[in-house]
């Protein structure tokens, strides 16, 4: 697949991406993706959101879904794919949630 569908968050319903958010692995994939956001505002750059031991398959999945909830964007560079999360735009229409979910996750752990 050489091009990715990004919807547009205005036609992304709150509960999906609530759904997004509550598995444990795309969760993780959501704070790396945070981490790695901010780690590019500093120059630093690392493509590391996808967790090492899941099978390609499974992750292609959690991507999919993740793009579908309009939380990331896909674009591929050579052979492998590079993710971003949409923060601004995710913040812009459902402000505070991205904060409010991970700041709790934080908490929980």
């Amino acid at each position: 697949m050489d091009r990715f569908i990004h919807p547009n968050l205005k036609d992304v319903p709150l509960a999906s991406v609530l759904h997004a958010l509550s598995d444990p692995t795309r969760l993780a994939i959501v704070r790396r993706l945070d981490h790695d956001l901010a780690d590019e505002s500093a120059g630093l750059a690392c493509n590391c959101a996808a967790p090492d031991d899941l099978p390609r398959a499974t992750l292609s999945n959690h991507f999919n879904v993740l793009r579908s909830a309009g939380l990331i964007e896909s674009r591929k560079q050579g052979t492998m794919v590079i993710n971003r999360l949409r923060r601004s735009d995710v913040d812009a229409r459902f402000p505070g949630l991205l904060d409010a979910v991970l700041n709790a996750e934080t908490a929980n752990a």
